[in-house]
């Protein structure tokens, strides 16, 4: 079976919402995109951020009429709103499986293995992190989550208790309590990634030994390792909590955060009585690491 793809360019701020238009003519789907190279970072709560030039793609069954559909929204709408209108044959596959063609398994450190459910890797002295793409960000491909997770595998955490800051799909803290972690406490403002995290603690047999949190039911409970892999902003507007939170003796690290914004992350944290590292760089992205005194 194959789809129709229809798809056009909007500035949101002037250009009507697509997606009930698309729907009341039978899209199966609507998807937005970006459609130049804007990154939007995650927003605050209630706060619903868009790119200032978005592709809306709807997904047709291939009986409809394409030519139909372009006059019908371009007559609804102002031609001036809507850019670059395109058309295009999908043909089916099994796309639940698609994504294993860019997923494979990863080697992180000399002893950790992050793999897709039927890929895991049984090397002696290693453990093997099951995980599989779904509702939170963390599969260990972004260069900031694999910066988290060498560290994790570069270091001496067994028996220790991790706070996990933003967790997302809980990778990092499975990772640790998979190489010897006593505890992880996982925090994120988003209940998917709550959700996420535990399925996948339990997926990797390690579910008695995490608890989760949304930050307003979160009592703080000092860590051994504090991790952060959020984002600049939010690490700098945090860095007085997120600081609190890793005992004396204590180990810090932050993640998701650009090249250039390293020094003013760092210097919020130095700020709070602890020592930071030089940055850990991979692609535009670094890790700093620190101790608290």
């Amino acid at each position: 079976m194959a789809w129709h793809q229809l798809s056009v360019i909007t500035d949101p701020k002037t250009a009507p919402d697509l997606s009930d238009f698309f729907s009341n003519l039978g899209a199966v789907s609507v998807t937005y995109m970006d459609a130049e190279d804007q990154p939007v970072y995650e927003p605050p709560p209630g706060e619903t951020r868009i790119w200032n030039r978005t592709k809306v793609i709807a997904l047709f069954e291939l009986e409809i009429e394409a030519e139909q559909i372009k006059t019908l929204i371009f007559a609804q709408f102002n031609e001036q709103l809507l850019l670059d209108w395109s058309e295009e044959l999908i043909e089916d596959q099994a796309w639940e499986r698609a994504w294993m063609e860019h997923y494979q398994p990863m080697k992180f450190g000399e002893r950790l293995w992050v793999c897709p459910t039927g890929q895991e890797q049984h090397e002696p002295g290693c453990v093997c992190m099951t995980l599989d793409p779904g509702l939170a960000f963390g599969t260990g491909t972004h260069p900031t989550t694999a910066l988290c997770l060498e560290w994790l595998a570069s270091h001496a955490i067994r028996d220790q208790v991790i706070v996990d800051y933003g967790c997302g799909s809980g990778i990092l803290a499975v990772a640790a309590l998979l190489l010897g972690t006593k505890h992880a406490y996982c925090i994120d403002i988003d209940p998917q990634a709550l959700e996420a995290t535990q399925s996948n603690a339990l997926k990797n047999g390690v579910q008695d030994r995490i608890s989760t949190y949304l930050p307003k039911q979160f009592s703080p409970q000092p860590g051994d390792v504090v991790l952060a892999n959020i984002l600049a902003k939010p690490l700098v507007e945090l860095s007085k909590p997120i600081s609190a939170l890793v005992k004396p003796g204590g180990q810090l690290v932050l993640s998701g955060i650009l090249n250039e914004q390293a020094d003013s992350v760092a210097a919020a944290y130095r700020q709070q009585g602890l020592q930071i590292s030089s940055p850990v760089s991979r692609e535009d992205w670094c890790r700093l690491d620190g101790m608290k005194n």
